[in-house]
């Protein structure tokens, strides 16, 4: 049992770490609430068993019907042990704490699931701990408001806002959940000054967001952005607030209600089938995802393209890299092994960070997973960053394993000392830090 400070946890044993499921760390956001920056929980009395991973936000989980998205579901969502309820009371996170001695200080890995700020969840198939406590490093995985539930802006939530912004309600759920491990990760045996903040896709964008803002003060130790980075192309838009709002008032007229009251009246189920009719205008319109962090001066005092212009950014140590057939690839480099231009916004991010004099580890994956013929696809490095081949479907083999202990390895060396080589050891091959006269890639494949 663990106390924090709104009450006591007890969590999972297992063999060598003990698992907490389903830690609240903020209010529901749910009837007045919706729509609302996270509310600081009430304590609780009495011990809170976190052993059942709770709801994912409200989204459409892939098909298996579906031409394209039924080889994603195939991969991650398969397995029904696997997939919580959904519902709007979704700010919950999960901690794989190692076995650890009174006063010891582990470092801590904080993780952001991708999903295109439309959907994933914190307990993903793919997710787990149990091999980062191997290595004496902490997971900690979240789950926060996404698509409309997290993004939503418009002039009337403007009005009752005493900054009158509106949106990043996601943003400012992993935020609160940042600040809740940061105040409460030392008594699970955490190094609250060595927190590496990571996350792939979406979750790659957030980190860049966290990295970005200023609201996250000094508790990011180092970061980790996979397969999501936006320096001169448009991976991810940051949309003024005044864009994200002409977003929120098409949402408003297609619900054909007349106030906030009433959309707040609404069902979490009947929102979400108006969001998901402005997801299908959106994207038959050419604009795709745009229910994404906005400008607003608070979170956000600029796109997140111009602080890494301005070199603003955390100044930390950072690891980006990419998967071959990743997002902007084109089918011609895919064949040859090229990586896209995800991997070219990782080298500006790097050569920019070079100058600020905080190193760069960049990475291109490019093993072509066996079972298949789909590659290196895009979320197919998560199995071997998570040593979880063994949940895959896929005939994995020896070498699989062996790429995969060696990832974990890295990872976890990073958020130890901010160097994926460790602390006088070495890998096989060096990771070199990329710079512009050793523009070096490690490459796993």
């Amino acid at each position: 049992m663990v106390r924090t400070t709104k009450g006591v946890v007890e969590g999972v044993e297992k063999n060598g770490y003990v698992v907490f499921k389903g830690i609240p760390y903020a209010k529901a956001p749910v009837g007045e609430l919706r729509w609302k920056a996270p509310q600081e929980m009430d304590a609780w009395e009495g011990t809170y068993k976190a052993d059942t991973f709770q709801n994912m936000c409200i989204q459409e989980l892939p098909k298996a019907e579906n031409p394209f998205t039924g080889r994603f579901h195939k991969e991650f969502y398969n397995n029904p042990e696997f997939v919580p309820g959904m519902g709007e009371d979704c700010l919950y996170l999960n901690i794989w704490m190692p076995e650890h001695k009174e006063g010891e200080k582990l470092p801590v890995a904080f993780w952001i699931h991708g999903g295109g700020f439309g959907g994933g969840y914190s307990s993903e198939l793919e997710f787990d701990g149990e091999a980062f406590c191997k290595k004496r490093v902490i997971l900690v995985t979240i789950n926060y408001r996404v698509n409309i539930f997290g993004f939503f802006a418009h002039p009337w939530l403007d009005a009752e806002n005493e900054r009158h912004i509106s949106g990043n309600y996601g943003i400012l759920d992993q935020i609160a959940a940042l600040k809740w491990v940061h105040n409460n990760i030392e008594n699970f045996g955490g190094d609250n000054k060595n927190i590496t903040v990571f996350g792939q896709s979406a979750g790659s964008m957030s980190t860049q967001v966290l990295c970005s803002s200023k609201l996250t003060e000094d508790i990011p130790a180092k970061a980790i952005l996979q397969s999501g980075i936006s320096c001169e192309e448009e991976i991810l838009a940051t949309p003024t607030l005044k864009e994200e709002e002409k977003i929120g008032e098409e949402f408003v007229t297609l619900s054909g209600k007349n106030s906030l009251e009433e959309l707040r009246e609404m069902s979490a189920e009947e929102i979400f089938e108006v969001e998901c009719k402005l997801t299908e205008a959106l994207f038959e319109s050419g604009r795709g995802l745009m229910l994404v962090p906005n400008v607003d001066g608070y979170v956000l005092d600029k796109t997140v393209k111009q602080i890494w212009r301005d070199v603003e950014m955390k100044d930390i140590p950072y690891m980006c890299g990419a998967v071959t057939d990743d997002l902007g690839a084109k089918p011609e480099d895919v064949k040859e092994d090229k990586p896209g231009i995800l991997l070219e916004e990782c080298k500006r991010w790097a050569n920019v960070r070079e100058k600020a004099g905080k190193p760069s580890y960049l990475y291109h994956f490019a093993r072509r997973l066996p079972g298949d013929d789909w590659g290196a696809f895009h979320s197919s490095e998560l199995w071997y960053t998570f040593g979880t081949l063994g949940r895959c479907w896929r005939p994995m083999t020896e070498h699989d394993y062996e790429l995969s202990e060696e990832m974990v390895t890295c990872w976890t060396n990073f958020m130890k000392i901010g160097n994926p080589n460790g602390d006088g050891q070495r890998l096989e091959e060096n990771w070199e830090s990329y710079t512009g006269e050793h523009p070096y890639v490690k490459l796993f494949k």
